[in-house]
């Protein structure tokens, strides 16, 4: 059967942008890139922590944005396309995480999220494309997660910014495809980063964000649109979203803390 995107399995040359470079998964993939040969942007917040990978790494050059603000994403997006000559591959990774409750909402900490895993991603997408369209070629990778599948106790605000990638993924995939530009949904699992640091639970099928960056390029490298991992996680959230909404809140409800 044909793959969903083009496949990407040589990096040599790769123009590639990615936002939320600086710690966690991005940090890893922008190390695994660079020892595949790609040109790499590498844009966060963090000047310190972005200037001391950057450092580390060939062909990489420091970008510094807050992907929340959309003045300041066009502005990047030009200059990341500028400094590379053009974009092959935008790797949208910055995001933010804070465990809330129903009860924990605040209009601060809603915008806080919303606009950065949400807004951000989406300003991305609208300041890169036209670039992709004129070229006639490009790749987005849109990196969601699993708690948008279904409801999670303590994901109240990020759960929904994750579960409206996923729509947004698929959506522009149908209007991309046809134009020859990629579109990947990334779905990870507990992956450890400093923001998965903040659980007080035990987090299933934990997995290193090294191992997180190996499973998104073998994804690419297969052309997959969604690229969920680890697999023996991501499958069985997958599954638990076919049961009735009873049986659901029942068996998630469980596993939650008052």
């Amino acid at each position: 059967m044909k793959p969903l995107n083009p496949k990407i399995t040589d990096w040599r040359g790769k123009r590639v942008w990615i936002v939320g470079a600086s710690t966690g998964i991005g940090e890893a993939l922008a190390r695994e890139l660079a020892a595949r040969s790609a040109r790499q942007v590498l844009s966060a917040r963090g000047v310190e922590r972005l200037a001391a990978l950057v450092a580390d790494l060939q062909g990489a050059i420091a970008l510094r944005l807050d992907a929340s603000d959309s003045s300041a994403m066009q502005a990047a997006a030009q200059e990341a396309a500028r400094l590379l000559g053009g974009l092959d591959v935008v790797i949208f990774n910055a995001g933010t995480y804070q465990p809330l409750r129903a009860w924990e909402l605040t209009p601060e900490n809603i915008r806080a999220t919303l606009n950065l895993n949400v807004l951000g991603v989406m300003d991305g997408v609208a300041a890169v494309l036209p670039g992709m369209l004129v070229a006639g070629q490009g790749h987005l990778v849109i990196v969601g997660s699993v708690a948008g599948y279904r409801g999670l106790p303590k994901a109240a605000v990020y759960g929904a910014s994750k579960a409206a990638l996923i729509n947004f993924a698929e959506s522009i995939y149908m209007d991309l495809a046809p134009r020859g530009i990629g579109v990947s949904l990334v779905s990870p699992g507990f992956v450890a980063t400093p923001l998965t640091a903040q659980n007080d639970f035990k987090m299933p099928a934990l997995i290193t964000a090294q191992q997180a960056a190996g499973e998104i390029l073998k994804g690419l490298a297969r052309g997959e649109f969604e690229i969920h991992f680890p697999k023996r996680f991501s499958r069985f959230l997958k599954m638990l979203q076919m049961l009735p909404n009873r049986l659901y809140f029942a068996l998630v409800s469980r596993t939650a803390k008052p």
